[in-house]
């Protein structure tokens, strides 16, 4: 009996609590206020748990697009739009065109497809075009006598990309730009060189010591930083490429 009389004193006692905080807050002004706010809040959260109303979009009077790649349909060369890769200058103006066409002997035209050093404007085209094994780019090689990539001709090889004379894979294939930036050789030479072998081939055979494949891939196999576009650094120092840069350090640090 006296837990229960304790009990009931205590509910006593915190009632009188209840009503005497109610007076000081009714003396206050605080219970409108605090009414007023609960029930702002209250129409928020109905508001934001409304439904939205569904409005049904007609697209039967707009055009079907189709993507010209998907269809198999080959983009002719100088038409689309042209995909510029790492490194690339696409703010060339039509007056820099015609000093290096003036310069080189090469027409206009060839020069916008061509794959340079310095500019890799050459069109992509994933039936026709050939995988570079460094920068990865399956596109068109731009040089004009490439029947391959100029007639569409996939039986024809790409003039505009390396093959390797031993082992005829995809790691022997680079086109213009990453030849010249990568190794410091040009594609007219490699052409005439008919026992030209790739990196991988020629570090195979010992015949150039620490010439290494300098592609992001073959440098992370060999737990290397890959060297990102070190042709400034490498041209700054005096080195011809990055391969030959790479290949100094190797020999020094070995």
């Amino acid at each position: 009996m006296g837990r229960f009389k304790a009990k009931s004193d205590y509910e006593q006692l915190r009632i009188a609590r209840i009503v005497e905080n109610q007076a000081r807050l009714a003396n206050l002004g605080l219970q409108k206020t605090l009414s007023e706010l609960q029930s702002l809040n209250s129409s928020t959260k109905s508001e934001k748990t409304r439904k939205r109303k569904y409005c049904k979009v007609d697209f039967s009077a707009a055009p079907l697009r189709r993507s010209a790649r998907l269809g198999g349909i080959s983009l002719p060369p100088g038409s689309g739009k042209l995909s510029y890769s790492e490194g690339s200058d696409g703010d060339e103006t039509g007056d820099d065109v015609k000093r290096r066409s003036r310069r080189s002997g090469i027409s206009e035209e060839a020069l916008r497809r061509r794959c340079m050093s310095k500019e890799r404007g050459s069109l992509y085209d994933p039936v026709y075009g050939i995988c570079c094994h460094f920068c990865r780019q399956k596109k068109l090689c731009g040089e004009e006598d490439c029947k391959r990539c100029g007639d569409r001709d996939i039986k024809q090889p790409c003039i505009g990309k390396t093959e390797c004379s031993v082992c005829h894979s995809s790691n022997g294939i680079l086109c213009r730009a990453c030849l010249k930036i990568r190794y410091g050789e040009e594609m007219e030479e490699v052409r005439m060189n008919k026992e030209w072998m790739c990196p991988h081939c020629i570090e195979d055979t010992g015949t150039k010591p620490h010439w290494i494949c300098n592609s992001s891939f073959c440098m992370k196999r060999r737990k290397m930083i890959p060297t990102g576009i070190a042709i400034y650094k490498a041209r700054e120092m005096g080195y011809k490429s990055v391969a030959h840069l790479l290949m100094d350090e190797l020999s020094k640090s070995r």
